[in-house]
């Protein structure tokens, strides 16, 4: 939003309209300040070398904006942003990669036999005793877990696995 409060405020750095989108929702804004990108969201048009403040509500997402946030206000005031709120580990991809997969795969009305042959290999797959296989049972996991992810369950992989608090 903009703010024209205080001058304080930093604008807003090298804000080209290649960057920048039009959406039903607002304005959405990809801001990239050395090597990373940070994405702006605005219910009014992003205006250059005005200043703007971050509106950050209180509920499950909230730690995540914050960060979010002051990686951004770092960056654009020359200083190291700082890690990612946090990373997904390598089998942690791997296995939203391969729900994912198998997702399109059911989509397409794939069965779980073809779904499995395509994920683990041909080679892989029993001839005999596939009902009660491991890979029937991971396929059919990852395709519940793609249509997880389908119906929002995605919104999960910003948040922090802590459960500390």
């Amino acid at each position: 939003m903009a703010d024209d409060v205080g001058a304080s405020y930093q604008p807003l750095l090298d804000l080209t309209a290649g960057e920048v989108r039009r959406a039903v929702d607002g304005w959405h804004a990809v801001l990239r300040i050395g090597a990373v990108d940070h994405r702006v969201w605005s219910k009014d048009p992003l205006v250059l070398g005005a200043s703007y403040s971050a509106e950050l509500p209180f509920d499950g997402d909230f730690d995540a904006r914050a960060y979010a946030a002051r990686r951004l206000c770092r960056a654009i005031n020359g200083r190291v942003p700082g890690p990612a709120f946090h990373q997904l580990s390598k089998l942690r991809r791997e296995r939203l990669s391969a729900a994912i997969r198998a997702l399109d795969a059911h989509s397409a009305g794939g069965s779980y036999r073809v779904i499995a042959e395509a994920l683990f290999g041909k080679k892989r797959i029993p001839d005999r005793a596939w009902k009660t296989h491991d890979l029937r049972n991971r396929t059919i996991r990852l395709v519940q877990g793609g249509l997880a992810l389908m119906r929002g369950g995605y919104r999960k992989l910003l948040r922090s696995r802590r459960t500390d608090e």
